[in-house]
């Protein structure tokens, strides 16, 4: 009965805080590779499987660009440095 109920409780935590539970965070300090999908869009690599595809809101970005990261562990609401950007 007791593993129903933490059953239960963990799908009412889904259900109205689902960004809790599922954020948009990644660790592209493990990356090691990335690739220029279009002019706002990167895909970073971990060996040949991708790892996160990451949208940039100000800048633009192409292959010889160069990408800083600020801190490895990056989410939604993070930034990062594109060309000095």
């Amino acid at each position: 009965m007791r593993h129903k109920i933490f059953i239960l409780i963990g799908f009412a935590v889904l259900l109205f805080c689902p960004k809790m539970v599922l954020s948009d965070c990644a660790d592209l300090g493990r990356s090691t590779g990335w690739y220029v999908v279009d002019d706002q869009s990167i895909i970073f690599y971990v060996g040949n499987s991708p790892h996160a595809k990451i949208v940039l809101q100000d800048c633009t970005v192409n292959c010889s660009s160069n990408i800083r990261l600020l801190k490895t562990y990056v989410c939604e609401n993070d930034r990062l440095l594109v060309g000095g950007q």
